[in-house]
């Protein structure tokens, strides 16, 4: 049995992962790993879980890592700019920062192994992304008369815009170890929280104006699973598999007249497939790839020039129809390296690097001025210090250097030659704690030669 004092950092992570609030747009508006190890080594370790954290990448992970809990907490600092071209233009001229720079992302998960061979688990971890705030930006010439030199009128000259997005994942895990295969599946609940300002001037092309930017936050539930696999091909080599259903989410009702399908905003499915192998007894370099499936969610894959021709018998491409105008991401694929050197007996070193492919097309700036999700490279170090057979803390530190992506206004909603740079960078400084109940969460883990 659990002990209570085993029980209360279970209960003190679970209630501050129900705080989250986070903007993290690193692979579209995924994390690029949850914890401190999955961040220290670029999100890599789908084939090689050595802590309750495991489950988030893949749910055979905890079959084989003891009875534990993990609690992390990350500060998120991602810089979120665009500028406007000087040839006139509906949006505004010159170089204008999102504030509000600084974000707290907390996530939580326990294992328990219920004998030699299974194990269940509990996990709650964060994404988000679409965070802006646009101060009122005093702009150059727009092209639309109403527009022109107005004080204060912000990105889309209706004053302080932007949008905030949040999402929580709870998993619930059962793992089974069968010897050299391990499975495990995750039913999956998740709730988001999402608020739009500053985009009165797109109403003309939207089926519900009234549910379009009231600034309020408007709340959305769901489901999904996940299931996963890790073999143990040699005694040195470990392959992974994991897979999440899209979480089928209930609409933003105070915003469908902004997403498509009125307010549909689901979590999109992925796929994560890996290899880790054992260099030496103290070292393991691991290799993911991992895809995303935005274009999956109307509300994120269809493209933004879908509202060029919204209008009479073409409804359906207005904001918050069928096929609404979105932001236009595309799928990702994310390729991530990690590295694991156990120095001495109580210290682990790690540092890793993750690419993505590039989510935001050119065609579709102009909407995503509000969700500038353009990051590619992920560069991570971090360690790992037991104080005891109980007791661990982590570090993990991430940079993600400055991406770019440039375009022009949409046709018919600004002037196609005004460019619009969009830009962002990163930071992300991560401490974990992990304590360990019932049996020593290392002897599971030592690889046997």
């Amino acid at each position: 049995m659990i002990s209570k004092k085993a029980l209360v950092p279970a209960l003190a992570g679970s209630l501050l992962a129900l705080m989250t609030v986070s903007a993290v747009a690193t692979e579209g508006y995924f994390q690029h790993g949850y914890g401190a190890r999955q961040k220290a080594l670029g999100g890599a370790g789908v084939a090689d879980s050595t802590d309750a954290t495991a489950q988030a990448l893949n749910p055979a992970g905890i079959a084989k890592v003891g009875s534990q809990v993990n609690a992390a907490f990350s500060l998120f600092s991602p810089s979120r700019k665009f500028t406007g071209s000087a040839t006139p233009g509906f949006t505004t001229t010159g170089k204008v920062d999102s504030s509000n720079d600084i974000f707290a992302v907390p996530n939580f998960a326990i294992s328990y192994a219920i004998d030699e061979s299974s194990a269940i688990g509990f996990m709650m971890i964060g994404n988000g992304g679409m965070n802006t705030t646009y101060k009122n930006a005093n702009g150059g010439l727009g092209t639309a008369a109403w527009c022109n030199n107005v004080p204060g009128r912000g990105p889309y000259c209706m004053g302080k815009a932007g949008v905030d997005l949040n999402q929580m994942i709870m998993g619930i895990t059962y793992a089974r170890d069968l010897g050299m295969v391990s499975v495990g599946v995750s039913p999956l609940f998740a709730a988001q929280r999402f608020s739009a300002r500053g985009l009165g001037a797109f109403a003309p092309a939207s089926l519900n104006p009234l549910a379009l930017t009231s600034g309020e936050n408007s709340y959305s539930y769901g489901v999904g699973i996940r299931g996963g696999v890790e073999i143990e091909v040699t005694p040195k080599m470990r392959v992974g598999l994991s897979a999440q259903s899209p979480i089928w989410m209930s609409p933003f009702t105070k915003y469908k007249g902004l997403f498509a399908d009125g307010g549909d905003f689901d979590i999109p499915a992925n796929v994560t497939a890996g290899v880790a192998y054992d260099v030496t007894e103290t070292v393991t370099v691991m290799l993911d790839w991992k895809h995303i499936f935005y274009s999956g969610v109307g509300s994120v894959g269809n493209s933004s020039l879908n509202l060029v021709t919204c209008g009479p018998g073409n409804m359906q491409n207005c904001l918050g129809g069928s096929n609404g105008g979105g932001f236009g991401w595309r799928d990702v694929d994310a390729f991530k390296f990690g590295v694991e050197w156990d120095a001495t007996d109580k210290l682990t070193v790690r540092g890793g690097y993750a690419y993505n492919t590039q989510p935001v097309k050119a065609a579709d700036v102009m909407f995503n001025i509000l969700a500038p999700g353009v990051i590619q490279h992920h560069i991570t170090a971090g360690l790992k210090y037991d104080f005891n057979e109980k007791h661990s803390i982590e570090l993990a530190g991430a940079f993600m250097p400055v991406a770019k992506v440039s375009g022009g206004e949409l046709p018919g909603f600004g002037n196609p030659a005004h460019g619009i740079d969009l830009e962002m960078s990163q930071i992300d400084v991560t401490l974990g704690y992990t304590y360990h109940f019932g049996a020593k969460a290392a002897d599971p883990i030592v690889r046997k030669y």
